[in-house]
């Protein structure tokens, strides 16, 4: 007598099976910036701007000594005449990163009308950052930074950090509100972080995107670390938003797809977040790739 199998038997290969449910991935970024030649003027429109010859002279050996020590150094562009102006700015073009550090509050909390703001413009060449100070709308200072990433940026941050009566002021008391579930342990944990991270350490990174968090979680973790005013935008791959917090060496991290859908939410400890700076070899790269502008400039 023949016994029926067991295990039932199906097909296997393509379109053997049914699939009930489709699969619905999130976008991913698109359109990764990279390097790009940067648009020069011809070259007899080059003659007689020694002004801008001697800047781009002095950037590259400022470079070059950044490259050995570390060290930011500044070339002052405030001096130059608008023709001079403009080959520099043609020259150094726009790169991927951009930042912008709002001006100091009053007792209100609100900007205050004779405050400075500082904008800062990555060029195309990584390391070299342009860097304005304005006032009510006034440029006080222009100059080039050459370094992993502007000073003014960490000073800022550091200067936005709450003292102890401060942190204490926005100290929850009482029942949670509403739908506020895991935020307060989220805030032990960048405690026990922020406290005890020292700089050189690797940075720690708390991400959101993966942890059963709500609305009025991130809501409640955003009051509490609070919010300063350094803001970075990096579009080397889909967009990076990344703001300083009013908690040291605390920042938020959050970026973007193309659609400008969040893919990733986090805090990060560190002293600034590694996506914003240039690394040795983009800042080598950089040396290399103006040495040779400049080589053009400077025969036309």
């Amino acid at each position: 007598m023949q016994k029926e199998f067991p295990i039932p038997v199906v097909g296997i290969g393509p379109g053997s099976q049914l699939e009930e449910e489709q699969l619905d991935y999130m976008p991913m970024p698109q359109g990764m910036e990279t390097f790009h030649v940067p648009q020069l003027p011809e070259a007899e429109e080059i003659l007689g701007r020694e002004q801008a010859h001697q800047t781009l002279r002095t950037c590259l050996a400022e470079l070059a000594l950044v490259m050995a020590d570390g060290i930011n150094r500044r070339v002052d562009l405030s001096a130059l005449g608008l023709l001079d102006l403009q080959l520099i700015n043609q020259v150094m073009g726009e790169g991927e990163v951009s930042a912008r550090v709002l001006s100091e509050t009053d007792a209100s909390g609100a900007p205050a009308a004779d405050g400075l703001e500082l904008r800062v413009q990555e060029s195309v060449f990584a390391g070299i950052w342009r860097v304005i100070q304005a006032r009510a709308g006034v440029v006080v200072s222009d100059h080039l930074e050459l370094g992993f990433v502007p000073q003014a940026l960490k000073e800022t941050a550091l200067l936005d950090c709450w003292d102890d009566a401060q942190r204490q002021a926005v100290t929850w008391r009482g029942p949670l509100p509403p739908n506020v579930q895991n935020a307060p342990a989220l805030l032990v944990e960048i405690a026990e972080q922020w406290r005890s991270w020292k700089p050189g350490q690797a940075a720690h990174m708390i991400n959101l995107t993966l942890l059963p968090v709500s609305v009025e979680d991130i809501g409640f973790l955003d009051h509490h670390l609070g919010t300063g005013r350094v803001l970075i935008l990096s579009r080397g791959y889909g967009n990076c938003r990344i703001t300083n917090t009013c908690t040291p060496n605390c920042w938020r991290v959050v970026y973007y797809n193309s659609q400008d859908v969040v893919i990733l939410n986090t805090v990060e400890i560190s002293e600034l977040p590694e996506v914003a700076l240039a690394a040795p070899e983009d800042l080598a790269d950089s040396h290399a790739r103006l040495a040779d502008v400049l080589h053009w400039v400077e025969q036309g």
